[in-house]
């Protein structure tokens, strides 16, 4: 890091952290009590704080890493500063552990541009610092960074881990990975797209030495086949790469600590008897594939500043042209995945405190056709999604997107916390936008989090049954 970037990103860094205070400071205000799922967190780590380990909520269905992570931070700042009474372990003590985990995220959002973009020549001091701010404030996860929940700690671990995992530490990448495993079982998707990457890599030089012994064919292609002729060929590939043991022992050379994780996890699942601890009944897997859809216009959305132009609409209209036959089928397929795997849970239609209740209310609920009518919608963010990793590997692209499918698919329910490490993996690969489309991204991520954080601040509701006071939020 250069003199001049290093002053500006730390300046960035500090003053990221007092304006996201100064916020914490009026929600804190304004919400001092536990809310929603804080409810179940809060007391269950002021147990931890008290050293009762063996008591357990059996509402709570994830691992116990975000209180034994916030044990681990408070008692030594306890026993540092002297600190007694209510203060310890309070909701507004607990929360604050998610400030420390919001700027560990923007400066790993940071090593992680540098390190995938570092072929970038000249010019990209102000690109790298304001891709990191961007992407850090990101609406979704900034958002929960002023509440006690699991996201932002389990964001720091799984980018952590693959930044690790770029940097050739992968002992260290799998000993975090269990971490981010810890504050979320469904992280066990992204400590398997640690080890795809390595497998990818292998399987990317097995292709391109195969292609090069045949001088009649072009060097391999870069982006997932949009043909099935091109997809059977790479499944093909893909067997006989599975079936080659010298491929296999190259591949677990590298990957057995990431083996070691996996296996670890499947042996807790056994034992177990599933993923989720605690009450099970409102988290069951279903093939909700149209989550896929939900998310590639989730992605479109919040890309629109950085993925969006007149030249990638214009490649749009020219693929379908080229290919009219294939965008037809997949329409189709659309349509009957719609049709027959369309999901809807009871939270979903119930609690009217978060955004998702509302879109599926003024759009899904319109009218039965709507989520028929917006199949070509979905068609063109997917193909805008792909069209962003051109520049990445065949087989790294297929590995993210088996990892994407098996985030999505499987939740019945549409929650945007869910999209979040999907959604930051696809925008730290895309190719360094410039700096006006940057600047563009920033102000639409600032502009949704100053509303998102005055509508929960400022417009309260209640419920006709409850005295307490409901808010708005994700």
């Amino acid at each position: 890091m250069e003199k001049f970037e290093g002053y500006m990103f730390t300046a960035l860094c500090s003053t990221n952290f007092l304006v996201s205070c100064l916020l914490f400071s009026r929600v804190t205000r304004e919400q001092r009590e536990p809310y929603m799922d804080e409810i179940f967190h809060v007391p269950q780590a002021q147990r931890y704080c008290e050293g009762k380990f063996n008591e357990w909520d059996p509402m709570i269905t994830t691992l116990p890493g975000l209180y034994l992570v916030s044990v681990g931070i408070i008692k030594p700042m306890v026993w540092l500063t002297d600190l007694t009474g209510g203060v310890v372990c309070s909701t507004a003590m607990l929360r604050f552990i998610n400030l420390l985990f919001n700027c560990g995220n923007l400066y790993l959002i940071y090593l992680l541009i540098c390190k995938l973009h570092h072929r970038e020549k000249t010019r990209t001091t102000s690109r790298r610092v304001l891709s990191a701010l961007s992407l850090s404030t990101f609406p979704v996860l900034y958002f929960f960074n002023f509440l006690y929940y699991t996201d932002a700690g389990s964001t720091f671990f799984i980018l952590f881990a693959y930044l690790m995992t770029l940097y050739g530490s992968h002992k260290a990448s799998a000993l975090l990975g269990v971490c981010a495993v810890l504050f979320r079982q469904t992280n066990i998707i992204w400590v398997v797209f640690c080890a795809g990457t390595l497998a990818a890599a292998k399987m990317d030089e097995a292709w391109r030495t195969e292609h090069a012994k045949k001088r009649d064919e072009k060097p391999a292609p870069s982006q997932v086949p949009l043909s099935l002729a091109g997809a059977r060929k790479v499944a093909a590939f893909a067997l006989e790469f599975a079936a080659s043991p010298g491929h296999v022992k190259a591949v677990l050379q590298v990957a057995w600590p990431y083996a070691a994780v996996g296996a670890a996890f499947l042996a807790f699942v056994a034992v177990n008897d599933g993923i989720v601890v605690g009450d099970r009944t409102s988290h069951e897997a279903c093939l909700n594939v149209p989550q896929l859809f939900y998310f590639f216009s989730f992605a479109l959305f919040f890309s629109l500043p950085v993925s969006l132009c007149y030249h990638r609409a214009l490649r749009f209209l020219h693929a379908v042209k080229k290919q009219p036959l294939f965008f037809l089928c997949v329409t189709a397929a659309s349509l009957l995945l719609v049709w027959k795997f369309t999901f809807v849970h009871k939270y979903l239609l119930a609690d009217n405190r978060h955004f998702p209740f509302y879109v599926w209310k003024k759009v899904f609920q319109r009218h039965e056709l709507v989520r028929f009518l917006l199949v070509p919608a979905y068609v063109f963010a997917g193909w805008n999604f792909l069209d962003a990793f051109r520049s990445r590997s065949l087989f790294w692209s297929l590995a993210f997107l088996a990892c994407l499918l098996c985030a999505t698919v499987p939740q019945k329910l549409l929650e945007f916390r869910y999209f979040i490490v999907p959604y930051l993996m696809y925008r730290l690969h895309m190719p360094l936008p410039s700096l006006p489309r940057l600047a563009g991204e920033f102000l639409l991520y600032t502009a949704v989090n100053a509303a998102t954080i005055y509508v929960f601040v400022a417009k309260s509701f209640q419920w006709p049954d409850s005295a307490a006071a409901q808010r708005f939020m994700w």
